[in-house]
């Protein structure tokens, strides 16, 4: 039998970003500055980050701040919606108002989203191989944190959806 140790995720979404997202702002730059120092005395083995740049920007500028950790893209750490639930797993009063700002989103997020969600699940959870707890932080946007949160708290489907 394998021994297990804990796995300590720590969830942070991305720095302000401008109004286009294509860079953080000088806020956001803050924010990701102060969130490395925040951990510094944190054991962490890797930040990971998804693909766009208002992630990578914030994780480049919290390596910063922790040079010895090591930084990895993954994909399934991007900004997608992770479920699109049908009418019948959403409160009856909501259903409505969800699903139609769900499907405000590109096709691509709302489409691949479910098999990356299941990625980022299958990457980010459960205990790790051996004896030493593993602490990683993930850079990444507001579904993903959610989704994540909703499995540890095997919270419904629908429930991290919007």
């Amino acid at each position: 039998m394998t021994a297990t140790a804990a796995r300590y995720l720590y969830l942070a979404r991305h720095g302000e970003a401008s109004p286009d997202e294509s860079e953080l702002t000088d806020r956001g730059r803050r924010q990701a500055v102060l969130l490395g120092e925040r951990l510094r005395d944190t054991p962490l083995a890797e930040i990971t980050h998804g693909p766009l740049p208002r992630a990578t920007q914030t994780a480049g500028l919290v390596h910063a701040q922790l040079p010895d950790v090591p930084v990895t893209l993954f994909d399934a750490a991007g900004d997608y919606v992770p479920h699109m639930p049908a009418r019948d797993e959403l409160p009856q009063e909501s259903a409505a108002a969800v699903l139609d700002r769900l499907a405000a989103f590109p096709a691509d997020e709302r489409e691949g989203g479910p098999a990356l969600a299941q990625a980022a699940l299958d990457r980010f959870t459960g205990p790790v191989e051996g004896n030493t707890p593993r602490h990683e932080l993930v850079v990444t946007h507001n579904f993903l944190i959610g989704w994540l949160v909703r499995a540890a708290l095997d919270a419904p489907r629908g429930a991290g959806s919007a």
